[in-house]
């Protein structure tokens, strides 16, 4: 077993250090959502058990695999299993003793107590899994028995790789999954096109909220619009297709910026939208001022649930309340926004009116769609009922 520090502040390169047969090994530890490395490890492969692998993984301990990488894949696969089938349970009132009066049943969780609670479960699933490792050697090869070619799938993550490293299993089949994703493209029926992510940019899998910014009626005059935080481009590129003549795109991540241009290029409309570099929003006014922030005021934990989540609501207040200040006279703000936080009870449709009242703004419509995703109909999430309440919408904003 490997103990390594306990630093309160990661460093940028931590290394992980291992013996096997009398060589002793050191790589670069890899996180792309900042997990830090492991403080206990041990060499693993296809002799271990998968229960023997999930106590030592359920208590911490990083499981280093040198064997066959499908087996490490199966491996991966066995563990799932056993913590999907071991979910925390909330603790209730030891049983009565004999002929003792039963205490009464513990109040049902609120739908705010259910997310959190279930948000604790995920990222405990997170970590556990997380605790399978498989090791690389410089430019993005695994040195492991039926590995697969993940060379072009880490480049596109990672850039270049001169020295060796090690990342999860669960990382480096995100990157694989995010490699497939941008190599095929999503095809978005708004635009009767493909779009195609990039590793750590949000694909825009809900189709409900591109359809309200297609089918949204244009102010009058629009020749001018801002798309903020655009991410994939997929909303700037709705609005070329619609006929607005240029178009700026803000995003402050690098990544979303190389997947918004590629993806306007591949479109054809690079020419008529500028992707920006900035927070929020670009200089000057527009007719038209579009946004899809985060829907759910929480923390995100990796660079995609970023797009999910937005801590403390930082930019869906800073979009309303910059809101006024980019339009020009009889324009319009779009904000595209899910009601699924007020039926989770982390916001309320006051708040949301009040914050618009204290921008200055009030609300010329609002067009409503119903999502259309698998989980709103699944009755065994735990979120079931908020989601299954859910409705997306287009509230249509302008100066009072």
């Amino acid at each position: 077993m490997i103990s390594l520090p306990n630093n309160s502040v990661v460093p940028a390169h931590s290394v992980l250090t291992w013996t096997k047969g009398g060589t002793t090994t050191s790589v670069r530890w890899r996180s792309e959502n900042g997990t830090p490395p492991p403080k206990r490890m041990v060499v693993a492969d296809d002799i271990m058990t998968a229960d023997a692998a999930y106590q030592l993984a359920s208590k911490g301990t990083a499981l280093l695999w040198l064997g066959d990488f499908q087996n490490a894949r199966q491996l991966l696969n066995a563990l799932a299993r056993r913590v999907d089938a071991n979910p925390r349970k909330r603790k209730g009132p030891k049983a009565p003793a004999a002929f003792a009066q039963a205490p009464p049943p513990a109040p049902p969780l609120s739908m705010t107590e259910t997310f959190h609670r279930h948000r604790m479960a995920q990222a405990q699933r997170a970590h556990t899994l997380g605790m399978l490792m498989i090791p690389f050697d410089a430019g993005h090869v695994i040195p492991l028995r039926r590995a697969p070619d993940v060379r072009q799938a880490c480049a596109e993550a990672y850039g270049t790789a001169d020295e060796p490293y090690a990342v999860s299993m669960r990382e480096l089949l995100g990157l694989i999954g995010a490699h497939e994703w941008r190599r095929k493209g999503l095809e978005i029926p708004a635009l009767q096109a493909s779009i195609h992510p990039h590793y750590g940019v949000f694909a825009p899998l809900r189709s409900e909220y591109v359809a309200l910014v297609a089918d949204a009626p244009l102010p009058s005059g629009c020749d001018l619009a801002f798309d903020i935080g655009t991410g994939t481009g997929v909303l700037a590129a709705v609005l070329a297709r619609r006929g607005v003549q240029r178009i700026v795109a803000t995003d402050r991540d690098p990544r979303a910026l190389a997947c918004a241009r590629e993806n306007l290029a591949r479109l054809k409309f690079a020419g008529r939208v500028q992707v920006v570099e900035v927070d929020l929003f670009p200089e000057g006014r527009a007719p038209l001022v579009v946004c899809n922030p985060p829907w759910v005021p929480g923390r995100a934990s990796s660079a995609l649930e970023r797009a999910v989540y937005d801590e403390e609501g930082r930019m869906l207040r800073g979009f309303i309340a910059g809101l006024a200040a980019h339009l020009t006279p009889g324009g319009e703000g779009w904000l595209i926004l899910s009601d699924l936080a007020e039926h989770l009870g982390l916001r309320t449709r006051a708040e949301l009116e009040a914050a618009f009242a204290a921008a200055g703004l009030k609300v010329l419509g609002r067009m409503d769609a119903k999502p259309s995703h698998k989980k709103a109909a699944d009755a065994a999430d735990p979120l079931h009922a908020a989601r299954a309440a859910e409705v997306v919408s287009l509230w249509r904003l302008a100066p009072v």
